[in-house]
């Protein structure tokens, strides 16, 4: 018997998800904003998706490749003024306007590098012209993404959003099935899960006993985010604590011996 599915026939949210390389609740997540909801449920409440609704999660998964963040996918689905091709040639002309100020600032390295004497007080003015192209490139840079190693991405990416209430996010897979990049959403950053790689050097601190880094996150509640993760059995480094540099905080590790701090400024 085929497993091929008919033309216009309804698939449920399990189905849906694992198409498109996302979680239930990343799904759930998009019908709460508003961006994609089951247009059926059956008698029992269970969300059904239509061939519409795939066509419309398409859309959405196009745009993400873009680097759009979910808010301006909303907009760009449901706003008929909204002008894909306009949104795209504007990133573009930005992304010009980055390389031609990078190059500028190549060309001027080396022309320094290359002079006998590039003390400061001998070249005042290039380095003043330094400082204003390096601060035309940092004026482009609109997110910085993490990047943290871990033996089983899925497992991790399961975790993450359901200990410390990150997400949603994504699992993207290779064409054996196997996970080879996740993503997580932390307000307005983006972590990304990268597999352990013995050509690159990289280990989760499972492997290596220890770790030489932290995330932080700023949440609304450290006092709620952290009862939360320790019902949900996270291992806690320290209690919420206000610290004497303007926060207050708890710290975690993952389930891969990753450290968390979870914190708020203090008012």
């Amino acid at each position: 018997m085929s497993n091929k599915h008919t033309p216009n026939e309804d698939r449920a949210i399990g189905e849906i998800a694992a198409a498109a390389g996302l979680t239930i609740r990343t799904l759930h997540y998009y019908e709460e904003i508003g961006l994609l909801r089951a247009s059926k449920r059956t008698e029992a409440g269970h969300r059904i998706y239509t061939e519409a609704d795939v066509t419309r999660l398409y859309r959405i998964k196009m745009l993400r490749s873009f680097g759009l963040p979910l808010s301006e996918i909303v907009q760009a689905l449901d706003d008929p003024a909204w002008d894909l091709k306009g949104t795209m040639t504007s990133q573009l002309a930005e992304l010009e306007r980055r390389i031609v100020v990078e190059s500028r600032l190549g060309a001027r390295l080396k022309r320094l590098l290359a002079s006998e004497d590039i003390t400061l007080a001998n070249s005042s003015t290039d380095m003043l012209s330094l400082l204003e192209e390096m601060a035309m490139i940092e004026q482009t840079v609109e997110n910085r993404v993490s990047i943290l190693v871990y033996e089983d991405l899925e497992q991790a990416f399961r975790f993450l959003q359901d200990a410390f209430a990150l997400g949603p996010g994504e699992l993207r897979r290779d064409t054996d099935g196997t996970v080879a990049h996740g993503e997580i959403e932390a307000g307005n950053g983006v972590i990304w899960l990268h597999p352990e790689s013995d050509e690159y050097g990289l280990s989760s601190p499972k492997a290596l006993g220890g770790t030489s880094s932290t995330i932080a996150v700023m949440v609304a509640d450290v006092d709620a985010h952290f009862q939360h993760a320790r019902e949900f059995g996270v291992s806690i480094v320290y209690d919420p604590v206000d610290q004497p540099y303007g926060y207050r905080e708890y710290s975690a590790r993952d389930l891969e011996g990753h450290l968390w701090s979870f914190m708020k400024r203090l008012t």
